[in-house]
């Protein structure tokens, strides 16, 4: 064995330099979860992302106060009542326009006073007629409307949400708004019914509040 070999020679490190490094830096990822790419729910009452969506408006859950059934009755009483001022005052009101008209064209000439005496009595009677036929319309639409069952969800706010139903249905929709309050990754999504009301006023509203003597009391009597 020749022991006069040379060792190979060791590798040398090149003097190359390192790639660059990327310049480009990742984007923070957002504190809370983007909102959903497609439009909101319009259709029936949606919660998800701790949000509850009834016919396309959105509530947060930690603002809901208060979940509750009850029955919408129509002011039947209110609205008659009302009917028979409107109609009282308007046939007053017509009833002195002719005192006013006879006792003016009395000191007339009989023939002038003739022609607009019967002018003015059609355009009165038509004006009055009108007033009835719309005042006892709108006496009936509020006499003859049904009472609806329905599902109240109240905020810390001033907004509340109305849907509709059968009772047995709304009274467990009750059970699984609360439910989903309380837990952070509850979904849910069911079909309710939308009021077809214009006039809020001419029903009664929520639950009816008694009190009965002394002072700081508070009740809720249905």
């Amino acid at each position: 064995m020749d022991t006069n070999e040379t060792p190979p020679p060791k590798p040398t490190q090149a003097n190359e330099t390192p790639p660059p490094k990327p310049t480009h830096t990742p984007v923070p990822r957002p504190a809370h979860s983007p909102p959903p790419s497609g439009p909101p729910p319009r259709n029936g009452l949606v919660i998800s992302k701790r949000l509850l969506w009834v016919h396309g408006g959105a509530y947060p859950l930690e603002n809901i106060v208060r979940v509750y059934t009850f029955v919408l009755r129509p002011r039947r009483a209110e609205a008659f009542a009302r009917f028979l001022k409107r109609g009282g005052a308007t046939l007053a009101v017509f009833l002195i326009l002719m005192y006013f008209e006879d006792s003016t064209s009395s000191s007339w000439d009989s023939y002038s006073s003739d022609g607009g005496d019967a002018g003015f009595l059609g355009v009165a009677l038509f004006l009055v007629a009108v007033l009835l036929i719309y005042f006892i319309g709108d006496m009936c639409s509020v006499v003859f409307a049904p009472p609806h069952d329905v599902l109240a969800i109240e905020t810390n706010g001033r907004s509340t949400a109305l849907v509709t139903g059968k009772r047995a249905y709304l009274n467990g929709l009750v059970h699984l708004i609360a439910e989903a309050i309380d837990k952070p990754d509850a979904e849910l999504q069911v079909a309710v019914g939308t009021l077809a009301i214009t006039n809020y006023g001419n029903y009664f509203f929520g639950d009816a509040v008694n009190m009965y003597g002394g002072s700081g009391n508070t009740g809720v009597a249905k």
